[in-house]
């Protein structure tokens, strides 16, 4: 009986195929677009993604200088029982670095939920240029690790960043920040810190971070130098980076690193909340117009159907007349609108499929983002799976009430009528 049904509903498309290949062009379309849109959005969501997320620690400890929670005036038993105002409070005199920094990223590293941890030392510096002074900062940093979790060669774009570890007293200079001193690979800048230590520093290298303000200040070296440049010994640590096999970890990881540790640690989601709902949005605005897409196609199947039970009422008459039931005239509609969307589905996912590949080889130079040649395209196959999906559902829903009036039609009516 499925062959038979498969059969007289294959014999219906044929004898209408413009208006099946209309309807199949419809769902074409509509998932064609839903792909391509799809894959664009979450490429450009990926790239933007990248800037922060990739070159941001899942975690990060530091310990930040703030005023003590007690003042000393609050510990005296004369004024226990008083209600104390306390203006102007400075912040204590705590450590600025890590204390035992060594001993935290062991037990980090033990920790089956971490990824990896990079140490880093930040401070502030004065490029010192000619009679000028102009402010900086500089991250030193542990060179192998910063690029395992942090792809720090790929924002290097002059230069070796191998070339900090291999060569003693070196920095990689923001290009910005190289444009503005003037000076270029190989020359020996002088810096100066807060304190007023100074240091000469061979450029090994420019970076490009895709964020210009970031690029006229920052500049890095090695872990040693930046120690060395503050006069401290190889444990002075200011900030460990953590990054994770799950970002979705971070708060709650967070929290009690803060609490066992007893330092300050920040997860990624609080410091770039802003952008984490850019994203989310950008992710709905793109399934919501695809999904448009396709009930606007799944109405033009609707429309095809109709006419062609109106057109077929008295083909509709024979079959129940001969003896077929109403579900499965039923059967032979839905048949119809399923092939349709299977057709216009496949058909749309290849064509999805080749505009996506357009795009991606499309050149895109930007100054902002020098790492960047050609439009970003995710090509992720749960976009594919998706299509499909929403393809047969639309289309399953579009042919079905057509195929329930079918399914209702009075043959001896119809025949009378004749």
């Amino acid at each position: 009986m499925s062959k038979l049904i498969i059969s007289i509903a294959k014999s219906l498309l044929l004898a209408r195929w413009k208006q099946t290949l209309v309807a199949a062009v419809g769902v074409t379309f509509g998932i064609t677009m839903f792909i391509t849109l799809l894959s664009f959005m979450t490429g450009l969501n990926d790239m933007l993604d990248g800037l922060i997320l990739n070159r941001t620690a899942h975690i990060k400890l530091y310990s930040e200088i703030k005023p003590a929670s007690i003042q000393p005036i609050q510990k005296h038993p004369a004024y226990a029982n008083h209600q104390l105002f306390i203006e102007s409070i400075k912040p204590n005199s705590g450590r600025q670095h890590i204390h035992n920094a060594t001993a935290i990223m062991q037990s980090l590293l033990h920790d089956n939920r971490v990824l990896g941890v990079a140490p880093k030392v930040s401070l502030q510096v004065f490029y010192n240029v000619g009679a000028i002074d102009i402010s900086g900062a500089i991250n030193g940093v542990d060179v192998m690790a910063e690029n395992k979790l942090f792809f720090f060669s790929t924002y290097v774009t002059t230069g070796n960043y191998l070339d900090l570890v291999n060569i003693p007293n070196s920095i990689i200079l923001g290009k910005a920040a190289a444009e503005k001193m003037m000076v270029k690979l190989g020359d020996v800048i002088q810096v100066t810190t807060s304190k007023g230590d100074q240091m000469s520093l061979k450029i090994v290298g420019f970076f490009e971070s895709g964020l210009k303000d970031i690029d006229k200040v920052q500049s890095y070296t090695s872990l040693l130098t930046a120690q060395k440049l503050l006069g401290k010994n190889n444990t002075y640590i200011t900030d460990i980076q953590v990054k994770l096999h799950d970002i979705n970890l971070a708060p709650g990881m967070a929290k009690t690193y803060r609490q066992h540790f007893s330092i300050e640690a920040e997860d990624i989601q609080t410091a770039n909340a802003q952008f984490e709902t850019g994203t989310k949005v950008r992710t709905l605005i793109s399934y919501a117009v695809g999904i448009t897409l396709l009930i606007v196609a799944g109405f033009g199947i609707y429309n095809i159907l109709n006419m062609m039970i109106y057109e077929k009422m008295d083909t509709i008459a024979i079959l129940k007349a001969t003896g077929f039931a109403g579900k499965d005239v039923k059967r032979i509609f839905i048949s119809i609108a399923l092939a349709i969307g299977l057709a216009g589905g496949l058909s749309g996912l290849f064509f999805g499929f080749c505009l996506s590949y357009g795009i991606d080889h499309i050149p895109f130079n930007t100054a902002a983002l020098p790492t960047i040649k050609t439009y970003p395209v995710n090509y992720n196959p749960k976009f594919y799976i998706v299509g499909i999906i929403f393809s047969l559902i639309t289309t399953y829903l579009a042919g079905l009430f057509p195929a329930r009036k079918a399914s209702k039609i009075d043959p001896v009516i119809i025949i009378r009528g004749k």
